[in-house]
């Protein structure tokens, strides 16, 4: 005769915990949905067996008295027929035997309620985070596995251009994760099936800021310092966008303030870059351009319009 205590790897003294976490751990890797090797199906077949008799104190105690065997039937020591119709632990199941063969129903639902709520919480276990399944399907009593949730910080320039880039899954896997042009803080990219057991891996997005830029909805902002000479003569100056590094003309007398816009430099095929002038005054005093500035014989006009 087998020992259930020994199928689940406890002690004859082991608390209901020490049981139940037993039959977790193994049930993790034999359970026909994980494993569908023949021979883990019939351990698991077996553990659950075990557990349905030592997770229940009445039968537990029957068994530790030799009163039934390890398929729950009376033995010769026992007292009465065991009660097969009414399944375990008040399962809605039922337990019958057809030949030599102990079988047990059990309806998800109970199974479920073993572990605690279906879907989780304080204290309760989720059954789906021990097979990787929530629910029924048309296709087969559990549905996928649950989705698994991910962090991945990105630069501001991407979150403008789009591309690819890396994140690391909880299994240790590095895959690849397609951004798409314009995407903003705390939005969600799917990757269908790398989550749990066929469930989805969830990656949020945090757009790190930039040094350089702003956004103003697909447009982006860059402040351009010029020299005074530089805004008064014009010149061309090298400017950073997402994208790159390109060419810009400043045209002559250009003022402090003013706003350049370059075409398709903003959020990937929809936005601008908008380029604001700053003029920047030498930090030390020029006596040749204050002697300059007052020599000067400026122009009658009024910046101030107020």
């Amino acid at each position: 005769m087998s020992n259930l205590y020994d199928m689940l790897g406890v002690s004859k003294g082991a608390s209901d915990a020490e049981i139940k976490k037993a039959y977790r751990q193994k049930a993790r890797t034999l359970h026909p949905d994980v494993n569908p090797d023949k021979k883990a199906q019939e351990k698991f077949k077996t553990l659950t067996s075990a557990y349905e008799i030592l997770s229940d104190k009445s039968k537990r105690a029957r068994y530790d008295a030799g009163e039934i065997d390890e398929h729950g039937n009376p033995t010769p020591f026992g007292r009465g027929a065991y009660d097969g119709g009414a399944g375990f632990n008040g399962f809605s199941g039922g337990t019958y035997r057809r030949g030599n063969t102990t079988y047990t129903n059990i309806n998800p639902e109970d199974l479920a309620s073993m572990f605690g709520s279906m879907g989780g919480g304080a204290g309760g276990f989720n059954f789906a985070d021990l097979f990787g399944m929530g629910g029924r399907t048309q296709a087969g009593p559990y549905s996928r596995g649950q989705d698994v949730q991910y962090q991945l910080a990105i630069p501001f320039n991407l979150s403008i251009t789009g591309g690819e880039t890396t994140v690391r899954l909880a299994s240790g896997k590095q895959v690849k994760v397609k951004v798409p042009a314009g995407v903003v803080d705390d939005a969600v990219l799917r990757l269908k099936g790398l989550g749990e057991y066929g469930g989805d891996a969830l990656i949020k997005i945090q757009v790190q800021k930039s040094e350089l830029f702003t956004r103003d909805g697909d447009n982006v902002k860059l402040t351009l310092p010029l020299t005074l000479k530089e805004a008064v003569l014009g010149t061309k100056v090298l400017i950073p966008t997402p994208s790159g590094e390109i060419s810009l003309k400043i045209p002559p007398y250009t003022s402090g303030g003013k706003v350049l816009r370059i075409k398709g430099k903003g959020v990937s095929g929809r936005g601008d870059l908008l380029v604001s002038v700053s003029i920047i005054l030498p930090d030390r005093n020029s006596p040749a351009l204050t002697e300059f500035i007052e020599a000067w014989k400026e122009p009658t006009l009024n910046p101030r319009k107020f």
